[in-house]
């Protein structure tokens, strides 16, 4: 019984995981959904997956603004979220721009 109860929760969680863009054909959210039919699936995978949804390891253990930020390179991590999100929607920067490193 308590095996059905953890296969519900982890089913619910599967159907709440966002959709990876950059893999159509692997999506996290199939693989939890087969997890949720295994014989041996216990409560703590469950709530390993439920933490994961929720970003609880990012809130709990939250980066400084310095580790965000180096001196080195303060828009580093920006820029990567950037580039991410915007080839997510298809967009690419053109030739010339990677070619002479221009970013805006």
């Amino acid at each position: 019984m308590v095996a059905s109860k953890a296969a519900q929760k982890l089913s619910s969680i599967a159907s709440s995981w966002p959709i990876d863009p950059f893999r159509p054909n692997i999506q996290l959210k199939n693989f939890l959904i087969h997890l949720s039919a295994h014989p041996k699936l216990t409560s703590e995978a469950v709530q390993a997956t439920q933490l994961l949804r929720d970003n609880a390891i990012q809130k709990k253990y939250a980066l400084s603004a310095k580790t965000l930020q180096p001196a080195s390179m303060p828009r580093h991590y920006e820029r990567l979220v950037e580039g991410y999100e915007r080839s997510a929607r298809g967009a690419g920067r053109p030739w010339w721009k990677v070619f002479f490193g221009v970013w805006k």
